[in-house]
């Protein structure tokens, strides 16, 4: 018998928040799951983008920062 070999998506197991969600609240369930990044969803669950924890942290220490501040919002990098 011949082992498979998989591929590992590093995203698989990255938890999808929907981009409504607050930085604040994004930044929290990073600290839960201890993860560094988080998978963008719109309102049908389709994946639209990736966030990560060093870009919220650079985000959250401008000075124009508020914890109003939701996902959607954040300028495109």
């Amino acid at each position: 018998m011949t082992p498979v070999l998989t591929q590992h998506h590093p995203l698989a197991h990255a938890p999808r928040i929907r981009d409504d969600m607050t930085v604040e609240v994004a930044l929290s369930l990073m600290a839960g799951a201890q993860v560094d990044h988080l998978v963008l969803c719109d309102g049908d669950d389709e994946s639209t983008g990736l966030v990560t924890l060093a870009r919220l942290s650079v985000l959250r220490d401008t000075p124009s920062y508020t914890d109003r501040v939701r996902l959607r919002d954040l300028p495109v990098s």
